[in-house]
């Protein structure tokens, strides 16, 4: 099993290190981790440092030496998806799982259809527990490159970044004008993949044509319907799996 992941500002160089504060106390107090023991200590940004236990003091200091320090390469293909606004805590979910998949990007999108509106102190909020949850996830899953989870944006400003990708994708089903499915869609070797995930109610067909103005393309997972929580997690797999990341 890999050695659990904790979160440090800036990796130390070693040799040795004290992490402390709320990751030292999840260390100490929950994980109860023993000298000997291995963990990762990671900044989130791709940058981070083997180490070994040599002692817990008190509830929230734990004492490691650090066996080597490494850097992680961004990704030959990144992979952004497009989150319109679920209800409730779905969006969590969503971030959640697609995190855990291997995501590089999460955008909220206030889509036409979403129910749920992001606005003032709520939206803040909201955004603050996407994040937060990128991050949780990204140390359970053992990451060293945490997702990037961007500002909410409108309908007009996702078309700009789908118009700026090698490839934009548009999650879209139409039983009268069947879309290409995603596993069989030309990938580029390299750049950035943007992917639409619309709400529950879907993806309208106003933001359909500005989608297509921008140059992004409807595709289809498969003969089922997705949830919009778990539509970009399914998509992210396919994807990961076709540009061998996941080799």
């Amino acid at each position: 099993m890999t050695a659990p992941v904790f979160v440090v500002e800036e990796v130390p160089a070693g040799p040795r290190f004290v992490l402390d504060g709320p990751e030292g106390r999840h260390a100490v107090s929950v994980k109860r981790l023993e000298p000997g023991e291995a963990v990762v200590l990671t900044d989130g940004r791709g940058g981070w440092a083997d180490c070994v236990v040599t002692a817990a003091e008190g509830k929230d200091r734990l004492h490691v030496d650090v066996a080597g320090v490494r850097a992680e390469p961004e990704p030959p293909v990144r992979i952004t998806v497009v989150q319109a606004l679920p209800k409730g805590d779905r969006g969590e979910l969503a971030v959640e799982t697609m995190t855990e998949t291997g995501v590089d990007a999460v955008v909220p999108w206030q889509a036409a259809r979403c129910i749920t509106q992001w606005r003032g102190d709520r939206g803040a909020k909201s955004l603050g527990k996407w994040r937060a949850t990128a991050r949780e996830a990204g140390k359970q899953s053992r990451r060293v490159r945490f997702p990037e989870v961007t500002e909410a944006l409108s309908t007009k400003q996702v078309a700009a970044l789908l118009a700026e990708a090698d490839l934009g994708v548009v999650l879209h089903e139409d039983r009268e004008h069947p879309s290409e499915a995603l596993a069989t869609a030309e990938l580029p070797a390299s750049g950035s993949i943007v992917v639409v995930v619309g709400p529950e109610g879907g993806v309208s067909p106003e933001e359909l044509a500005v989608f297509a103005e921008a140059g992004a393309r409807p595709y289809r997972l498969g003969r089922s319907v997705l949830r919009t929580s778990t539509a970009g997690t399914a998509a992210v797999a396919v994807l990961l799996a076709r540009t061998g990341r996941w080799a």
